[in-house]
């Protein structure tokens, strides 16, 4: 007996096919080698590296360019990107975010908190972070992302309810921010996370929506007080140097009159002196010296005067009975 044919016509909608059962075995045995061929190819970015594991044990890491690695699922790799710098938002979300750990799944509860005057304050806040360590990121800890997000929300209300409500809305936002990345690498460097803070930034920080319009009528209230304090400081310091100045100006002047005083006083003395040591060493020629130099002083504003001898006893001829001239003495 002949052995029966290896193919076989198959009609199918009245056409002929050709079936050869070496198909079975040729057919899945290039399917395998191509999706073994493209299980073996992997491209890393150059913001990137490739955590490489054999089994599900971790056997390197590759940087970027292009790689081959056991196929079928033998070894695996993850693409981590260590060289771009990841953002958490807390208390919003922007749309389009490409990071799944970069919005939480609740933005209104993680912006409500509680201050340590127990006040209710809305806190928006960002967080910057880059992965430090890829092997750490993938085994140390099962979720890094939700883990460090966690972590955040946790320091920032312990920050915050440490503050004032007033610090919280104003004067403290700085500080607050400072506060809360320095705890959190705190925190993360016992844990080996792989990952590194680099930036955390306060955003919109507002009282809750019920008291917001009295919170405004008293923020503004604050504005107009500091407003009139600087005017106030402003005259202050237009007024009191000009008054500052003035008092040493007459200060002085006293001063250099009273050194004029004594001076002149002292001079007086000098020359009271002088004419006292002259005066003894002849008493008659020094007085008559004084009366003569005093009468010469005196003498011409005393205007029009007649002088008589004590021995004399008729006066009218001698006086000038007619009017005086215009001009004369």
């Amino acid at each position: 007996m002949k052995p029966p044919p290896l193919s076989r016509t198959i009609t199918i909608g009245g056409a002929p096919l050709r079936f050869n059962p070496r198909w079975l075995i040729i057919v899945p045995s290039v399917l395998l080698l191509v999706f073994g061929t493209l299980s073996a190819v992997y491209t890393v970015s150059p913001e990137s590296v490739a955590v490489v594991q054999r089994f599900g044990k971790y056997r390197g890491t590759a940087d970027p360019g292009l790689h081959f690695k056991l196929p079928f699922g033998i070894d695996t790799a993850t693409i981590v990107p260590v060289r771009r710098q990841l953002k958490m938002e807390f208390g919003f979300a922007t749309p389009g975010a490409t990071n799944p750990d970069q919005i939480g799944n609740s933005p209104e509860r993680e912006r409500d908190m509680v201050t340590g005057d127990l006040n209710a304050a809305q806190v928006e806040w960002l967080l910057h972070f880059k992965i430090s360590d890829p092997r750490q990121y993938l085994f140390n800890v099962r979720e890094p992302g939700s883990t460090l997000r966690d972590l955040t929300e946790s320091v920032m209300r312990e920050v915050i309810g440490d503050r004032t409500v007033d610090e919280v809305l104003t004067i403290g936002r700085n500080k607050i921010a400072s506060d809360a990345l320095l705890r959190l690498r705190e925190i993360l460097e016992p844990l080996n996370m792989g990952v590194a803070a680099d930036y955390l930034q306060l955003n919109n920080v507002n009282p809750p929506g019920p008291v917001q319009r009295s919170f405004d009528e008293v923020n503004r209230a604050q504005q107009e007080r500091e407003q009139v304090i600087n005017e106030a400081n402003g005259e202050y310091n237009r007024v009191i140097p000009k008054a500052k100045g003035t008092a040493e100006q007459r200060v002085s002047a006293a001063e250099g009159y009273a050194i004029q005083r004594v001076n002149q006083a002292e001079g007086d003395v000098t020359r009271f002196k002088q004419l006292l040591a002259e005066f003894d060493k002849a008493p008659a020629i020094t007085r008559q010296r004084i009366y003569l130099e005093t009468m010469n002083e005196v003498l011409p504003n005393l205007g029009s005067k007649i002088i008589l001898d004590e021995d004399a006893r008729q006066f009218l001829p001698l006086l000038n009975l007619q009017s005086p001239v215009p001009g004369n003495s």
